[in-house]
């Protein structure tokens, strides 16, 4: 069950009001929009792309009776409306490159791949090395699919997840993705919005609402220029002049900006310190889990790019919705990977869990011989696919190859530690919102030094499916920058979540727990997440192509333009299914030769 977001009807007149309707054949609390001067809901158009199907009006006083003829009220609940993404050119170039799998010619010999790691981009990977007719098999070192996506349910069958994960209307492989696998449906959409905790008036949030009716990057600028709470006007407009450079220097001015933080752009730029505070704390945690002083001024501005959109776009695509959120509506080992290891084996392929990668084993001329597993399994195949985090990859590299520029520059890439907090209350917080919220509040062991612990959460228990619970809150945290904290216990890791959620919540949590109480909690650790967006760290992202023979990497942290993401990892494993197609020819040569030298 879930709370669903509001839609715009065709028209309304009189104040707007939110009523919450419980409908008997359908077991789902529904939200809609009354007009108070009159006592019906209106009609919708498109209203079944919207997320509701009207079939009737429903009257909302007891007295009035339908008219005559008029059939009950159904209703499929989709939160808010799927924005239209199809037509713009980030969403057409990721379909037509899906296509070029399906709609290339069959290979006469189906190559075997063996790619270790089923994250999103070994499952990518794989997925459309199947749709062009060769056959993956995957292993995933643990007893769930997901990799940086994984999630595990517990006694009481409450999932808890390694991190909180958003999808945006700028992630266009994702979209394709869901749509070729048939769970668009899956994704629920929230309103346009980016929703702040206000550090100075606890409880309070100051809001960013973007107009459905302005493209990007305008509908930003709107955003922004509408908002009185966080900045002032004299701060907006250097801010935007800030800006400036990026904006009409394009790309390779965004390329530029990889040697500096952050906080040194900002100041060369003239920016204001407190647009630091107010604003980039929170972005560069939610990026990148790291402070502004730390993180590469390419990585915030790549971001804006790709959510705002540049105005070098805007005449070609009419991208409005680059920045719209949805959550997954429940789990995503079972609701967005296990679909896609179900397409891989409806199509030859395999996906084998409990299955860790122990070692490349290399032929005499350096290519790989086959993968050993830990259970002490040999895998072999025509190709092979390292799809797991870059820190694991360095560890399984053989000696032979280290001294190779192309793996020897990886040493730069390193993983940033990452917890993610999940709490159960006992009872529904109010101070929420059916949204991701950016938390820059403080605790106190912190605040001197102003460096706040949390940098997004959600109330699962309102924005998921799934985890819909009318009388309790489960709050979902990142907690970052968690490098010193990722040695702590859950409970010292608990205690300082607390703290920052009594000045979230002041009327509601303290942090002794007077007031809402834990009823349980779980605490998932990451010791070495997404690739540490430092500067200088570019040039050091490697091609999916590696220079030896056979051996191809996926993953976030490769070459692609969309950062380390869930996009990232979707589209590194496409490009990586990309240069295996493209070799193929070599490859399968490659694979005679071997099969010679063996019956010899």
């Amino acid at each position: 069950m879930n709370i669903i977001g509001s839609v715009s009807p065709v028209k309304l007149s009189g104040t707007i009001q939110r009523r919450y309707l419980w409908h008997p054949n359908l077991d789902k609390k529904c939200s809609f929009h009354k007009c108070s001067g009159s006592n019906r809901l209106e009609s919708f158009r498109n209203s079944e792309f919207m997320g509701c199907q009207m079939k009737a009006p429903i009257w909302l006083l007891k007295d009035r009776k339908p008219r005559h003829g008029a059939s009950p009220l159904q209703v499929f609940c989709k939160d808010f409306p799927r924005p239209e993404l199809e037509n713009t050119v980030n969403f057409l170039e990721a379909a037509q490159l899906s296509s070029s799998f399906c709609d290339g010619s069959r290979p006469r010999k189906p190559l075997k791949v063996v790619i270790a790691g089923a994250g999103l981009a070994g499952l990518s990977a794989a997925k459309y090395l199947a749709d062009a007719g060769h056959k993956p098999i995957v292993l995933e070192a643990r007893d769930v699919l997901g990799g940086k996506v994984a999630a595990w349910k517990d006694s009481d069958g409450d999932w808890y997840e390694t991190g909180l994960h958003i999808f945006f209307g700028a992630y266009p492989n994702i979209q394709n993705l869901f749509g070729e696998l048939g769970i668009s449906d899956r994704l629920q959409w929230k309103e346009h919005s980016m929703i702040f905790a206000m550090p100075n008036k606890p409880g309070e949030f100051s809001r960013f609402d973007f107009p459905e009716t302005l493209p990007a990057p305008f509908n930003g600028i709107f955003a922004i220029l509408r908002n009185s709470e966080m900045l002032t006007w004299p701060e907006k407009v250097r801010f935007a002049i800030g800006l400036l450079p990026a904006m009409l220097g394009g790309q390779a001015y965004v390329e530029a900006q990889d040697g500096l933080t952050v906080t040194e752009w900002m100041r060369r730029q003239g920016v204001p310190d407190r647009v630091n505070d107010e604003v980039f704390i929170a972005m560069s945690k939610a990026l990148n889990f790291i402070n502004p002083d730390e993180l590469s001024m390419q990585c915030i501005l790549i971001a804006l790019n790709r959510f705002l959109q540049s105005l070098t776009y805007i005449v070609y695509q009419q991208e409005k919705h680059g920045s719209k959120m949805a959550f997954l509506d429940g789990n995503p080992p079972e609701r967005l990977c296990k679909p896609i290891a179900d397409h891989i084996e409806s199509l030859g392929g395999e996906v084998w869990v409990n299955s860790r990668t122990q070692k490349i084993e290399l032929n005499t001329d350096g290519t790989v011989k086959h993968f050993l597993l830990s259970s002490g399994n040999i895998i072999s195949g025509d190709v092979y696919v390292i799809a797991t985090p870059v820190d694991i990859l360095k560890l399984l590299l053989p000696q032979e190859w280290k001294d190779i520029p192309y793996f020897k520059k990886l040493e730069k890439l390193v993983g940033v530690p990452v917890i993610n907090v999940h709490i159960w209350f006992d009872r529904k917080l109010k101070n929420t919102y059916d949204h991701l919220l950016f938390s820059r509040s403080c605790s106190s062991e912190f605040l001197a030094q102003k460096s706040p612990l949390l940098s997004v959460y959600a109330d699962m228990s309102v924005t998921c499916k799934e985890y819909y619970d009318p009388d309790r809150s489960m709050l979902e945290l990142v907690f970052a920058p968690a490098e010193q904290w990722i040695s702590c216990s859950d409970q010292e890791i608990v205690d300082a979540t607390m703290q920052e959620l009594a000045k979230l919540f002041p009327d509601e949590i303290a942090a002794d727990q007077s007031k809402a109480k834990i009823l349980k909690y779980h605490v998932v650790k990451t010791p070495r997440s997404v690739y540490k967006t430092v500067p200088d760290c570019e040039p050091c992202r490697p091609l999916q192509r590696s220079p030896v023979k056979g051996f191809y990497l996926a993953g976030d942290y490769t070459k692609q333009k969309y950062l380390a993401s869930m996009e990232g990892a979707v589209l590194s494993g496409k490009l990586c299914a990309q240069a295996i197609t493209q070799d193929y020819e070599v490859l399968v040569a490659q694979a005679t030769q071997r099969e010679v030298q063996v019956s010899i």
